[in-house]
């Protein structure tokens, strides 16, 4: 249910067991490539013991809270186990924050849960529209890169003039105080919408953290890709259509996420609720 970008070593999604080596996700992608990358499931601590006592690992890589599966936070002492394990293994803990990094706070997700990795992915906010993607850590791993050092990296569009002035200029006017503002504009939402599904009698778990969200149409907790696979997604799709008939425009799929903002004014939170209602009602 991750995603981390076009990248061969990545399109690979998990086998029968419960950690292992990955296969192609999509054509193309050759075995060896997808083969050298484990899977495991979010949120299993078995498999991750597992995976890192079976295998030698180089890094594990993940989204400290994942949002292509629909939204999934990560259970109490879960990244605490990721970093546990990555140091006892000596292996890179790396956090892609694409998605999470400036929207759930001004230090990203790993400011929020207090867990911090050795290696960091940044895009998307970090441009403030334009296209620019980042990735850093300590001194003593950025200093390996060229041209400091011997690790190759280099790309047509690194260093783009317009792209970092832009992400600077996004970064000079990210304000603390917005967070706490976008948070109550989340909180607000999801808990419109569970609301609003438990007065028409449909079962919905709303999950998320400020910033982002998903309504899973299930009756109990999403905690892993399997569980958003075992949702019912018709009905999560004749929901999103009477929400469009009504002038919302919710995410198509459920394993989309929900980006409410600082754009979002509270009226505008009213009015999505309240036609979530009647959305929900006429689905029930």
């Amino acid at each position: 249910g991750a995603y981390h970008g076009h990248v061969d070593g990545l399109l690979a999604e998990a086998g029968s067991g419960l950690a292992t080596q990955g296969i192609p996700s999509s054509p193309g992608v050759p075995e060896a490539a997808a083969g050298a990358t484990v899977v495991i499931p979010w949120n299993n601590r078995e498999a991750l013991i597992e995976a890192s006592e079976r295998h030698e690992l180089a890094a594990i890589l993940a989204e400290p809270v994942p949002a292509n599966m629909g939204v999934v936070p990560p259970e109490e002492g879960f990244l605490e186990l990721l970093r546990q394990r990555a140091d006892a293994n000596g292996a890179l803990l790396i956090f892609d924050e694409v998605i999470t990094g400036f929207r759930v706070g001004r230090g990203g997700a790993q400011e929020r849960f207090r867990v911090i990795p050795d290696l960091t992915i940044l895009g998307k906010v970090i441009g403030g529209g334009l296209p620019a993607a980042a990735y850093g850590g300590p001194r003593s791993l950025m200093e390996q890169v060229a041209p400091a050092g011997e690790v190759y990296q280099a790309g047509t569009l690194s260093g783009n003039p317009l792209a970092v002035a832009g992400a600077l200029a996004t970064l000079a006017r990210l304000d603390r105080r917005a967070y706490a503002r976008l948070a109550d504009i989340t909180d607000a939402l999801a808990d419109g919408l569970a609301r609003e599904a438990q007065a028409a009698g449909v079962a919905v778990q709303v999950q998320g953290v400020p910033g982002l969200l998903t309504p899973f149409f299930s009756d109990s907790p999403v905690r892993r890709y399997a569980d958003a696979r075992a949702c019912d997604l018709e009905a999560y799709g004749a929901w999103c259509r009477e929400l469009l008939a009504r002038g919302v425009y919710p995410p198509a799929s459920q394993f989309e996420a929900w980006f409410p903002s600082l754009a979002h004014s509270d009226e505008d939170i009213e009015r999505t609720v309240e036609a979530a209602g009647a959305a929900f009602r006429a689905v029930a």
